[in-house]
């Protein structure tokens, strides 16, 4: 394995009533920690992304890394500073994933690294729209974190807008696949379906 992880917990959890949504448990576990429990036997090595008060996750026994662009610029500061520490630790290939999404495929790492295009998303099936893109979910190549520095500068912040502009392959995976908890009504569901 070459690639290396960040978990991007940075976001607001506005629709949880705030907080670290990645805390909240689901059964025995957190979100977080069923984050890192699937992703750590794919990767090299794992961060965490997260603001303000980082000590806070110092339990999860991660490196953790806030995002480098002033304000909140959404999930794709938040690759950028796992591409960023990726570098300083030698790896070339960044995957990230979402803090909020415990049962992703356990081949996520294995697909994503199957292409070689400077990005990689996740997609999945939709009758209606075709593919549905799920773009916290990918794999990157640490050399272009200069310019998507200057990209999210520049105001930036749809993770699309930017990973199209850079030649982006979709990859296919199953519905369901990046069932994400963004709701207490999605905690409740994930409750009684996912184990």
């Amino acid at each position: 394995m070459t690639e290396c992880a960040v978990i991007l917990a940075g976001g607001q959890a506005s629709r949880m009533g705030g907080g670290d949504k990645g805390r909240l448990m689901l059964g025995d576990r957190s979100l977080i920690q069923r984050v890192i429990d699937r992703i750590t036997p794919q990767v090299d090595a794992v961060v965490l992304n997260a603001n303000g008060d980082l000590s806070r996750f110092e339990d999860l026994g991660l490196p953790v890394v806030a995002d480098s662009v002033p304000g909140y610029a959404g999930p794709l500061a938040g690759v950028l500073a796992g591409m960023d520490w990726a570098a300083e630790q030698g790896h070339e290939w960044l995957i990230s994933v979402a803090a909020d999404t415990p049962s992703f495929p356990l081949e996520l790492v294995q697909r994503l690294s199957g292409h070689d295009t400077p990005v990689v998303l996740a997609a999945t099936p939709d009758p209606e729209r075709g593919r549905v893109p799920q773009p916290t979910f990918g794999r990157w190549q640490v050399s272009l974190r200069h310019e998507l520095r200057a990209a999210l500068n520049d105001g930036v912040r749809k993770i699309r807008q930017w990973t199209q502009a850079q030649g982006e392959t979709l990859v296919i995976f199953d519905e369901g696949d990046f069932f994400n908890i963004n709701t207490p009504e999605d905690l409740a569901w994930a409750e009684q379906h996912l184990k």
